[in-house]
């Protein structure tokens, strides 16, 4: 069960980013490629942040349907259980996958600064994430 692994690293990127603020909802974008079941990735959260610093926090995935871009005249294709990949519109084979292989963690809700935050640190994250 992969989940776990995969919401070990969110844990950790969010603890990291967040400074020691209270996490409301960690947002996580996985494309239908990555082969995460919602369910058991839900589970795995809660299992996973029990008894640390995000115990209570939400995770809502946001899933990304697989799309195949065919390289010759653009045309956007949903990848569905038909395992072509060529293009319906032109007949090209040269086609990529254009969405559906991501998994990125897009946003952190957090309340404030915790009470041992220091000044500096408020509003310092990671980068990548900013508090709401």
């Amino acid at each position: 069960m992969h989940e776990v692994s995969l919401c070990r690293q969110v844990a950790a990127a969010v603890t990291r980013a967040t400074a020691g603020r209270h996490v409301q909802t960690v947002y996580v974008t996985v494309g239908e490629l990555r082969q995460v079941v919602p369910e058991a990735m839900a589970h795995a959260w809660t299992f996973v942040v029990r008894g640390t610093a995000l115990d209570g926090a939400r995770l809502e995935l946001h899933h990304v349907q697989a799309v195949v871009t065919c390289d010759d005249c653009q045309h956007n294709t949903r990848l569905g259980r038909q395992l072509g990949f060529d293009c319906p519109a032109c007949g090209s084979s040269r086609t990529h996958v254009s969405a559906g292989e991501e998994f990125v963690l897009t946003a952190v809700d957090v309340d404030g600064p915790d009470d041992d935050c220091t000044p500096e640190q408020e509003g310092t994250l990671d980068g990548a994430l900013s508090p709401s």
